[in-house]
């Protein structure tokens, strides 16, 4: 079997070596060139990028790759792993294609229906343009389409593998759907960069209802995540700066701005580390400190590295409050800590507990501390 992974990139990265990932720069059609080979070439709708996202990458792969057996799609920084937390191989695949029709992504279960969250984070209307266009051209698929989209599981990252005459037949489903959707949305108007991206968004759904109506075998991997997002290391650098200068309200804009260019910016996905919600307590910490007493945290301390380490522990002590387990070095490091009485209540109120049990490992910490604050 001749199988080839497309590595689907919009920005510099480290190339897996195994020569089963083949790097696509999408949206090359408007974008700087990498140095890869790019989705602008042959039959393509590169230019188009900004509303289809890595898409644009599967529908070259569907109009110009000829020369396998089997194709799939990751990204840059996410890959589908084998059981031992490893980036699958060639190997690995031949054998899951020989007892799967198709692999991806894990399942992700919602907190709400996928119409409900869609619609609180997206354009609703192309979620109602999606189910109409389906119900004109794909009758077959309506009703598995409409009780999907209220239940609450979804696929995601447009990350799969499989024949190429069966990734074909996906390819030609989805886009004869989005060609019909886009002609019947407004795709510009109040929408920011990130929200434009709708039908990259939407096609994470319609995989689990193409291969629900087709009656596909899948094998569901769990996904891997190399190195951290360029977009996410330079609002860290940037933050970095903001605390070096002790500007707390400089931080807190920027923070505020990049979130609404980039809402995903606080998902697991985009913070691996945890590091922009740590600087998001920073903010909030500092920001509380200076009202109530002229100076912050960061008169104390203004490193990043160390403010990340600082509030990453004293939240573990907070968990641990709550949990009603509380170790001498724990004790030791409020006592010593630069971190304020303001800092705790900022971290107790973070925990994912009601506010009752919040206030008791509030006062676990405070017991700890004794008079220092005094």
């Amino acid at each position: 079997m001749k199988l080839r992974i497309y590595t689907l990139t919009h920005k510099k990265f480290d190339v897996p070596p195994d020569p089963l990932y083949a790097p696509l720069h999408v949206g090359r059609a408007a974008a700087e060139d990498l140095g890869y080979p790019g989705d602008d070439t042959g039959e393509n709708i590169s230019a188009k990028n900004r509303y289809y996202s890595e898409l644009t990458g599967l529908y070259w792969i569907w109009k110009n790759c000829r020369d396998v057996d089997a194709v799939g799609t990751c990204h840059y920084r996410r890959y589908l792993l084998n059981e031992r937390g490893l980036i699958l191989t060639g190997a690995e695949y031949e054998r899951l294609l020989g007892r799967y029709d198709l692999v991806t992504t894990r399942r992700v279960q919602l907190n709400n229906s996928y119409y409900v969250g869609f619609s609180a984070n997206h354009n609703r209307r192309a979620l109602d343009a999606t189910g109409e266009a389906i119900r004109e051209l794909y009758p077959a698929y309506a009703d598995a389409f409409y009780r999907l989209v209220h239940a609450n599981e979804t696929y995601f990252g447009n990350m799969l593998v499989t024949a190429k005459e069966r990734f074909d037949q996906y390819c030609e489903w989805l886009f004869a759907i989005f060609s019909l959707v886009e002609e019947r949305i407004d795709l510009e108007t109040g929408e920011d960069a990130y929200h434009k991206r709708v039908f990259g968004f939407l096609s994470e759904f319609l995989l689990l209802v193409w291969v629900t109506v087709q009656g596909l075998s899948v094998c569901e991997c769990k996904v891997g995540m190399l190195g951290e997002k360029a977009e996410t290391r330079e609002l860290k650098e940037a933050l970095a700066a903001y605390f070096a200068r002790r500007d707390v309200e400089g931080a807190k804009r920027y923070f505020l701005q990049r979130r609404r260019e980039r809402p995903d910016v606080l998902m697991e996905a985009s913070d691996l580390t945890g590091e922009l919600r740590l600087s998001m307590q920073v903010i909030a910490t500092a920001g509380k400190e200076l009202e109530k007493t002229g100076t912050s945290v960061l008169d104390a301390e203004r490193r990043f590295a160390e403010l990340m380490r600082l509030f990453g522990r004293l939240n573990e002590i907070a968990a641990r409050c709550h949990a009603g387990s509380l170790s001498a070095e724990d004790i030791a490091f409020l006592r010593e800590s630069p971190l304020s009485e303001t800092a705790m209540e900022v971290a107790a109120a973070l925990l994912p507990c009601e506010k009752k049990e919040q206030g008791e490992a509030l006062s676990r910490m405070r017991q700890a501390v004794g008079g220092c604050w005094e």
